[in-house]
This record gives structure tokens, C-alpha cells and sequence, in this order.
């Protein structure tokens, strides 16, 4: 589904990536592991048409992303949760939905993208007519995903899910996370939280210093020794 080719990406003259080449198939998790600085999400940007990239290829589904906009790249099925989420603080939940069909047009698409999102998540269902500002950091992350979620992807990917959230609404999000696969989307996820990474993912890639180290299963990233020192604490 989604193969990238020896990509390098960055900003201006600074490299923040170098020769990275991963993939994504149909209806699996990926896990993208790293520390802070590794450049996980330039990684995202330059797959989602944010943050240009310099040489090598992006596909998906045999297309060459490389050229295009990221409004293009949108329309194509790739939706971008980006670190932080970046709601509009000031608008209501089901406006924020919203901004995520901005490439959609038929109505009755649109009201079904959005029943799906208010079943997966019918928190913002309750509360759909409350600023997305006052909402908990859980809240707002089941926003972020749903906002993505409305533009029908085949891809999602999600740039630090459990950052500032506690356990039990990261196990909560883990859980609609796999429901989501399940529904034939699939999800390139970057998270700090290893853990959280290998129970959702089948296979991860380990970016440190802005190149791919290390590539596996998530059983066998688990075990790896330089992964258990530095991100595990075994």
C-alpha cells in the first residue's frame, strides 16, 4: 500500500531524514519508534505533503506521491493525525469533523463519514456542539482521529497518540485504533510509548538519528536488545 524508497526530507539545508525505506500494507498497524529529535514526524510530513523531500520515492497503491500537493495526497486516501493534535480550539467538535471532508462533496458521504466517526467515538457525539478548546486531551484526540477518519482513508497515519493522556484513555483509543483497522484502514502510527507501540503494531522500524536502524516484528523489536535499553528499561 504505502512504500517509501530511500527518502530524504528535511527543511532548507538541514537533513532531518536520510535514506529511509519503509512500508505499509493493507489493514496492518506499523509502528514508527524513536527518540525525541529522531525526525518521526518530518518522517509524516514529507508522506503527507508538508515537509518537502528532497530525493527518493513515495508510493501508494503505485502511485507516486512525490509530486504532489498535500491536498493531493488527502484526495488519494492518506489522512495525517498530526503531534499535538492541532484542533481549531474555538470551534465546535462537529465543526472540526467537518474540516476533515473539506475534500468531499456529496452530502450524504459526508453524514456518513460523520455517523461513523460519532460510533466510534460517541463521546463527541454527546458534545458535539462544544468548543473543541474545553475539551480533555483525550477528548481532543478522539477529535484529531476523527477529523482524519472524515476524510475516508485508506491510510492514517497518527504522529504520538498517548502523548499527555493517561493509561486508561490511551487503552481506550488503543482499542477503537484496532476497530479502525478493522474497518480496512490502515495505520502508520508514531509513538514514544513502546509498549503501547508493539500491542498495536505487527511490525515496527526503529528511526534513530533520522535513518532506519533496526526492522521487524514488533515480537521481535521487543526483544531486541538495543530497543530494550533505550526505549523498554530491560
Amino acid at each position: 500500500m504505502l512504500r517509501l524508497t530511500n527518502v530524504s526530507a528535511g527543511y532548507g539545508q538541514i537533513q532531518v531524514v536520510r535514506d529511509v525505506s519503509l512500508d505499509v500494507g493493507e489493514q496492518e498497524i506499523v509502528c514508527l519508534i524513536g527518540s525525541n529529535g529522531a525526525g518521526k514526524t518530518t518522517l509524516l510530513r514529507a508522506i503527507s505533503g508538508i515537509a518537502p523531500f528532497c530525493v527518493g520515492t513515495i508510493e501508494f497503491n503505485g502511485e507516486d506521491l512525490s509530486d504532489l500537493p498535500g491536498h493531493e495526497i488527502v484526495t488519494r486516501g492518506i489522512a495525517h493525525v498530526p503531534e499535538g493534535r492541532r484542533l481549531f480550539r474555538t470551534m465546535s467538535i462537529r465543526d472540526n469533523l467537518l474540516m476533515g471532508a473539506f475534500r468531499r462533496r456529496s452530502a450524504s458521504e459526508i453524514k456518513h463519514n460523520l455517523d461513523r466517526v460519532y460510533h466510534l467515538f460517541p463521546r463527541l457525539a454527546e458534545r458535539r456542539d462544544q468548543a473543541a478548546g474545553t475539551l480533555s486531551g483525550g477528548e481532543q484526540q478522539m477529535c484529531a482521529i476523527g477529523r482524519g477518519l472524515m476524510s475516508e482513508p485508506k491510510l492514517i497515519l497518527i504522529d504520538e497518540l498517548s502523548l499527555g493522556l493517561a493509561p486508561q484513555v490511551v487503552d481506550n483509543l488503543a482499542k477503537t485504533l484496532l476497530h479502525i483497522r478493522d474497518l480496512g484502514i490502515s495505520i502508520l502510527l508514531v509513538e514514544q510509548d513502546v509498549e503501547i507501540a508493539f500491542e498495536l503494531a505487527s511490525r515496527g522500524f526503529l528511526l534513530d538519528s533520522g535513518q532506519i536502524t533496526v526492522v521487524g516484528t514488533t515480537a521481535e523489536l521487543a526483544e531486541n536488545p538495543q530497543i530494550k535499553l533505550a526505549y523498554i528499561g530491560a
